[in-house]
């Protein structure tokens, strides 16, 4: 798609950048009404800004550069703070890894980068829908109440593009809608909770990585796990480690150990790489060396539409 941004710039950094690597964690798996990659490479995403709605585009433009346009109201602030974002300032020379998989990975992959988008609902609400859940169900339950509630992107985003649901629509969805996108009493709960004090929980993206995690966690329904998943979205936290996830624990174990560990020994494993454990595991996860047998079923998807 050719088309002329309302506003656009091109930033460049001394180290490579590798943007697709860098913003896979920001969509929401295949038919995300917000976030699509185009046939030419381009990313594109729809956000509320705190100046207004905006609909950006980015595009590698060398291996050190990228491109962005943006269109809407909150255009010229997204343009702004578009190196916060891509966290061009991350400093990574202290972040040496001996083990060969991590070590290789880091040498073949040096332009990834951590992701810093500022905002905390935006990167709540579909962390809140994955709790527990299959990843399937969970973002079949986004994609039903985005196109439910959710508003056209502005300028000239590719067809079926949506700005997720505000704050105050979340927080006003029945009980009875969440149920029938297959989101169960307490993840919709949590939600709900979240919407209601969604202005202060903002105030996280600018505290430190400690402070940040508890002011989320003072949230009823708001763990651990939730937290991180947060914090590798919204503040480029590069040490977000998502203890308690169904999988990573044993993947790590596997990949790095031979054999499969828990949630316990994985932390204690990873202690070493703080304050960059987070980017070990993405590492791991775009250089393929990632790896668990299948023993058995994947997990059970859960219906609750049923109950």
């Amino acid at each position: 798609m050719t088309v002329e941004p309302e506003a656009s710039r091109t930033v460049t950094t001394d180290r490579p950048i590798d943007l697709a690597c860098t913003l896979a964690p920001l969509g929401r798996g295949t038919g995300d009404p917000c976030h699509r990659v185009t046939g030419d490479g381009a990313h594109w995403h729809a956000s509320r800004l705190p100046t207004g709605s905006v609909t950006y585009r980015l595009a590698q433009s060398g291996p050190c550069a990228v491109r962005a346009g943006a269109w809407g109201p909150g255009a010229a602030e997204f343009l702004a703070g578009l190196e916060h974002m891509l966290c061009l300032d991350e400093d990574v020379s202290a972040f040496l890894p001996d083990h060969p998989k991590l070590a290789d990975a880091h040498h073949r992959f040096p332009g990834l980068r951590m992701l810093r988008t500022g905002l905390v609902f935006e990167a709540l609400v579909p962390a809140v829908l994955e709790q527990k859940v299959h990843t399937v169900s969970a973002r079949a339950s986004w994609r039903k109440l985005v196109r439910q509630y959710g508003e056209p992107a502005p300028g000239p985003a590719p067809d079926g593009m949506l700005l997720p649901p505000d704050a105050d629509t979340w927080r006003r969805i029945p009980s009875w809608v969440y149920h029938r996108a297959n989101v169960g009493p307490q993840r919709a709960q949590t939600i709900v909770r979240s919407a209601r004090i969604a202005e202060s929980l903002e105030r996280a993206a600018r505290a430190d990585p400690a402070e940040a995690a508890r002011m989320l966690r003072s949230v009823p329904g708001i763990g651990v796990w939730t937290a991180a998943e947060i914090a590798q979205r919204a503040f480029g936290d590069a040490d977000a480690l998502s203890v308690g996830d169904y999988h990573l624990a044993a993947a790590v174990g596997w990949t790095l150990l031979g054999r499969p560990i828990d949630d316990e020994a994985m932390v204690e494993y990873l202690e070493p790489l703080r304050p960059h454990r987070y980017r070990a595991i993405r590492l791991l996860e775009i250089s393929g060396h990632f790896h668990k047998p299948k023993f058995g079923p994947r997990t059970a998807l859960t219906d609750h539409t049923c109950h």
